[in-house]
């Protein structure tokens, strides 16, 4: 099993099974945090982003996309609702495309976008569930068992100590890039980027069809009533590593999609990856091959 790993040495093994059993431990990486307000917010967002922003309730949250004019992806993003103010928070690749897109519309309307990344520090934490209160400086954003903060840089340290102090641990790179994997998260830049049509993400509920028009909403909308994407994102077991990039192919030859991540899954004790795979051959279990490896389609997320 530690050779699964890129030779993972015991103790990192056991950090990782202990935080799948349900421990606590936190990862801390660059993400981006955009605020914007103002009268006109809630119709601008609607026209920019493909959920529907008028009905998120106060400290309700969603996810959404930014899509271009051709339905592909500009950025992935978790929205929160505080009041009259929207926070986006999104991965760091894609935090300056956020801003810049929210940005240019500001002349042309009463509201205002502002980059907080800078005066922020993000969080991700798994197994600790600490609740805000309305006193708590910063931003939580929760998806599933992990709970995201974006912590004012001058109170980081603060924020950790008691973290540390009750023995939560630090999960490395390598660990939270499994983790990603294993939860079916996909990175940008890796997994997405702007060749990637929304829809083939496979993430409906970022996706409101009964809203009015967005940037890109007529193609995403034609793809979803004309009943399919013709590719989609989803989970692969492979029999052995095989290359990122790898092509897919049926057991006949013929193309089925692509492989974007792998990584070896202690839990599981397989490898695993993520990819995109055509249509017709999106159900669990479909066999495929790759570089001459075996593969098996499987449902998101893997754990």
């Amino acid at each position: 099993m530690e050779h699964g790993w890129n030779g993972m040495k015991s103790e990192l093994l056991d950090d990782y099974l202990r935080i799948r059993d349900g421990g606590a431990g936190f990862y801390e990486q660059k993400r981006g945090l955009i605020a914007v307000w103002g009268k006109e917010a809630v119709p601008f967002l609607d026209g920019m982003i493909t959920n529907d922003v008028k009905t998120l309730e106060d400290g309700g949250q969603m996810l959404a996309a930014f899509p271009n004019a051709q339905g592909r992806l500009l950025a992935v993003v978790r929205v929160l609702r505080q009041g009259d103010r929207f926070l986006f928070e999104t991965e760091e690749a894609t935090r300056t495309k956020v801003f810049e897109t929210l940005f240019r519309f500001t002349y042309a309307g009463d509201f205002f976008v502002e980059d907080l990344s800078e005066t922020h520090r993000y969080f991700e934490l798994f197994g600790a569930k600490p609740e805000p209160s309305p006193s708590s400086a910063g931003f939580f954003f929760r998806s599933g068992d992990r709970t995201a903060y974006f912590a004012p840089a001058e109170i980081g340290e603060t924020f950790l100590e008691p973290l540390v102090d009750a023995g939560e641990m630090a999960i490395s790179a390598d660990m939270y890039e499994t983790l990603r994997i294993e939860n079916g998260i996909p990175k940008y830049g890796v997994d997405m980027d702007e060749t990637t049509i929304v829809s083939e993400l496979g993430l409906d509920d970022m996706i409101s069809y009964q809203k009015g028009c967005y940037i890109g909403q007529e193609i995403i909308a034609r793809i979803h009533f004309r009943g399919h994407v013709a590719k989609q994102l989803t989970g692969l077991i492979l029999s052995e590593p095989v290359a990122t990039g790898a092509e897919l192919t049926t057991p006949d030859g013929k193309n089925a999609g692509r492989i974007t991540s792998t990584t070896f899954s202690p839990k599981l004790e397989k490898t695993i990856g993520l990819g995109y795979v055509r249509y017709d051959n999106l159900s669990q279990g479909t066999k495929l091959k790759a570089d001459g490896s075996d593969v098996e389609v499987w449902h998101l997320p893997f754990v």
